[in-house]
């Protein structure tokens, strides 16, 4: 009986062992960093009406180009545009989160040189983006910031 037991915890320890020996799957909940580039250009006079592109590259290697659009309205009016302006997301676990609709609210004002900075959420998903440009804009607006792939 002692020898039965003692082979059942040689059996047990091996086998638990074996599966200890197993390499690490990758945790798909990890979650990386993804950063923004992009150039955008658009008009406001009540309704906001904004388009550009991007190129995303995420910490994990993956990346995307994609089309920017921003539309909304408010008290506001101005031609302007944003280039190499810069977007951080946060809480991504892979690219494909990035894409999406972001509500927006803010105020803007420039002359010449314009620039904004915006910080806004989409679920879990955080997105950040601060740029400079040219062009001239005042006013107050709520706005729908979209990211969808390119084609």
């Amino acid at each position: 009986m002692i020898k039965r037991i003692t082979g059942l915890a040689v059996l047990t320890l091996a086998a638990a062992g074996a599966f200890a020996a197993q390499p690490a799957k990758a945790d798909s909940a990890v979650e990386t960093k993804c950063h923004m580039t992009f150039n955008t250009s658009g008009w406001a006079v009540i309704y906001k009406h904004v388009d550009g592109t991007g190129m995303v590259r995420c910490d994990n290697g993956q990346t995307a180009t994609v089309r920017i659009h921003i539309r909304g309205g408010g008290l506001t009016a101005g031609k302007y545009s944003i280039e190499n302006g810069k977007g951080e997301f946060t809480h991504v676990k892979n690219i494909g989160e990035i894409y999406g609709s972001y509500a927006t609210a803010g105020a803007n004002a420039g002359a010449v040189k314009s620039a904004e900075s915006l910080a806004m959420t989409k679920g879990e998903v955080s997105l950040a983006v601060t740029g400079t440009g040219r062009g001239f804009n005042l006013g107050v607006d709520v706005s729908n910031f979209e990211i969808v792939k390119a084609k």
